[in-house]
C-alpha cells in the first residue's frame, strides 16, 4: 500500500511494536505491624528506565468485590487495616508516570484467607465514645458460635506503642459489652482511627477486625445542674458545662412546655444559658436539656441524654374548679334536705298537734265497754273453773274415804 494511508499505516504498526508493557514488582508479601494493621511490602522491577517515573498502583479486594481504595505512590509498601473474618486480596502493578509510551504491567497479587469457622466472629459491633473519656463497645455472637465463647477486645491506635486488652466486661441479653478509658489531648486537631480486635482463644472462633474513626462516635454527657429562675415575665434556663470538650464545641437542645407536650418548643444555643421572654406567668413551664458536639469540631450525630426534667411556677389545675361546680350544688341540695328534716322533726317537738275531743272521748268509752265485756268474760270463766276444782275435790275426798276405813278394819 502506498502513500500517505500507507505511509499513516506504517507509522502505527511502528509504535504498537515500539510500544512495551512494563515488568510486574516482585516479593509481594504481608506482615502485621498492629493488630489488624497490615504491612504490604514488594520489590521493584528490573529494567525500568528512571525517566519514566516509576510509580505503584495498589488496590485492595474483599470477597471479590473492589473497595474503591486504589492508591498511587512511589513507595514500595502500603499499611492497611485488614478483616480477619473475610477473604482480603491485595494487588499491585508497575506504571510509568512520565512515558506514555510504557503500558502498566500486570496485577501482581497475593490474599489473606480467614480462620476459623464461619459464621463463629462477633457481629453487630458498635462502639460509643462517651463525653471524651471513654468508649464502650458492644457486640452478639456469631450465629454458629458455642454458648461458652469468651470473646476478648483489644484496641490500638496511632500514638500507643503496643496494643491494649479492655478488662471491663459485661454481658445483657446475650449482648457482650466491654468499655475502655479513651481520651486525646484538647488541643488536638486530628484524631487517629481506632483499631478494634475481637476474638477468642480457640482457633475455631473466627477474629473480627474493625476500624472506627472516634469522631464520629462522640457523644456528650448529659448536661446536669440545670437551674431555673424567673424574673416579670421571663425565664432564665443555665446548666452546667462539660469539661472534657474544647471550647465552643457543642451546642445544646433547650425544650420546653407548660403543660402539654404536643405543643413543646425547642430552641437551640450554642452557650450553656438562654432566657425565654413573654411567658404566661399563671401557667408551670418544664424544661429539659441536651447536648451535641458540632459538626466543625466532631463528625458524630449523637446526641446526650435529655436532662432530668426542672419545672418553675404553678399551673393553676382546671379540673379542680370543675369539681367544685359539680361538688357545691350537690352539697347544698344535701344540705337544704338535712335542714328541712330536721326543721320538721323541730316543729313536731315544738308545736305539737292538738288532739280532737271526740275522739278522745270515742277511744275513752271504747275501752271501757271492752274491758267490762272482758271482765264478764273473765267471771264467767273464772266460775265454770271453780266448778270443775270443786268436783276434782269431791272426787278426790270420796275416793280416799274408803282406805281409811279399811285400815281402821284392819287395825282392829
Amino acid at each position: 500500500m502506498d502513500g500517505p494511508a500507507g505511509r499513516l499505516l506504517l507509522a502505527v504498526c511502528w509504535a504498537a511494536a515500539e510500544a512495551k508493557v512494563l515488568p510486574p514488582p516482585s516479593n509481594l508479601d504481608y506482615s502485621f505491624i498492629q493488630i489488624c494493621t497490615l504491612n504490604w511490602t514488594w520489590s521493584p522491577p528490573e529494567n525500568v528506565s528512571h525517566s519514566c517515573g516509576l510509580e505503584y498502583s495498589s488496590d485492595i479486594v474483599i470477597d471479590e468485590v473492589p473497595q474503591d481504595k486504589r492508591e498511587w505512590s512511589k513507595s514500595r509498601f502500603r499499611v492497611t487495616e485488614t478483616f480477619l473474618n473475610e477473604e482480603m486480596r491485595f494487588r499491585v502493578r508497575s506504571e510509568c508516570k512520565y512515558d506514555n509510551a510504557s503500558e502498566p504491567s500486570q496485577w501482581v497479587e497475593t490474599s489473606l484467607r480467614p480462620k476459623g469457622i464461619p459464621g463463629t466472629a462477633a457481629v453487630d459491633l458498635s462502639c460509643i465514645w462517651h463525653n471524651l473519656e471513654y468508649m464502650a463497645c458492644t457486640w452478639r455472637p456469631g450465629e454458629k458460635a458455642s454458648s461458652d465463647t469468651n470473646y476478648t477486645l483489644f484496641y490500638w491506635f496511632n500514638g500507643l506503642k503496643n496494643h491494649k486488652k479492655c478488662n471491663n466486661y459485661s454481658m445483657h441479653q446475650e449482648i457482650f459489652g466491654c468499655a475502655f478509658n479513651f481520651s486525646f489531648p484538647k488541643v488536638t486537631s486530628t484524631y487517629p482511627a481506632i483499631r478494634i480486635l475481637i476474638k477468642d482463644d480457640s482457633e475455631e472462633i473466627r477474629p473480627l477486625c474493625a476500624s472506627k474513626n472516634p469522631t464520629t462516635l462522640v457523644k456528650p454527657a448529659t448536661p446536669r445542674q440545670v437551674t431555673l429562675s424567673k424574673s416579670n415575665d421571663e425565664i432564665y434556663v443555665e446548666w452546667s458545662e462539660s469539661d472534657t470538650f474544647p471550647e465552643n464545641c457543642l451546642f445544646y437542645e433547650v425544650v420546653y412546655h407548660n403543660g402539654d407536650k404536643d405543643t413543646a418548643q425547642k430552641i437551640k444555643v450554642e452557650s450553656n444559658y438562654t432566657s425565654i421572654p413573654s411567658v404566661d406567668p399563671n401557667s408551670k413551664y418544664i424544661f429539659k436539656v441536651r447536648a451535641k458536639p458540632k459538626p466543625e469540631c466532631y463528625s458524630s450525630k449523637l446526641y446526650s441524654d435529655w436532662s432530668e426534667e426542672k419545672s418553675i411556677g404553678e399551673k393553676v389545675d382546671s379540673t379542680f374548679y370543675f369539681v367544685l361546680i359539680i361538688i357545691i350544688p350537690l352539697t347544698v341540695a344535701l344540705s337544704t334536705i338535712i335542714l328541712l328534716v330536721y326543721l320538721k322533726r323541730l316543729k313536731i317537738l315544738i308545736l305539737p298537734p292538738i288532739p280532737d275531743p271526740r275522739e278522745i272521748l270515742k277511744r275513752m268509752f271504747g275501752e271501757q265497754n271492752e274491758d267490762s265485756q272482758s271482765c264478764a268474760k273473765d267471771d264467767s270463766v273464772n266460775a265454770y273453773d271453780r266448778l270443775v276444782k270443786e268436783e276434782e275435790i269431791h272426787s278426790l275426798v270420796i275416793t280416799e274415804t274408803p282406805e281409811c276405813a279399811n285400815a281402821e278394819k284392819q287395825n282392829r
